[in-house]
């Protein structure tokens, strides 16, 4: 599993985009998607507008899952949720929100700008395990 912060180079056919700006968030969801699928290459962004530039940028090599942190510098999941529905490119790729937050509000937002899911960030790493699995139910083979 190659992880990419901010990158675009030889990005395989099937990978996960994750815009996370906490490292430590980004190493253990690299070592747990690694541990349920080392077929897959993560690209890690640390905030919204490198999120926005990168699938912008993005030829044909789109990911097969956009998982976005709901708290992340300059654009949030929900601000970067509502620009990517503009691009026609990207609708048929799932889009999860998590985040720390449980609030219904957020997630009733989200889910109106397109997430397919809203996934509160879980507290063990069991829990987490579980959590990228299901993740990966939604990334299209």
């Amino acid at each position: 599993m190659n992880k990419n912060s901010n990158t675009a180079n030889d990005v395989p056919s099937k990978f996960i985009l994750l815009g996370e700006d906490d490292i430590d968030d980004q190493e253990i969801l690299e070592e747990i998607f690694s541990t349920v699928d080392t077929s897959l290459n993560l690209q890690f962004f640390n905030n919204g507008r490198k999120v926005i530039s990168h699938l912008e940028n993005a030829a044909d090599n789109l990911p097969c899952l956009i998982v976005l942190d709901f708290n992340m510098p300059e654009l949030n999941g929900a601000e970067i949720l509502k620009m990517l529905k503009e691009d026609r490119r990207l609708h048929p790729i799932p889009k999860i929100i998590w985040s720390t937050s449980d609030s219904p509000v957020y997630k009733a937002m989200c889910m109106e700008l397109g997430a397919c899911d809203y996934l509160v960030k879980p507290s063990t790493i069991n829990e987490l395990e579980n959590m990228v699995k299901h993740m990966l139910t939604y990334c299209a083979s």
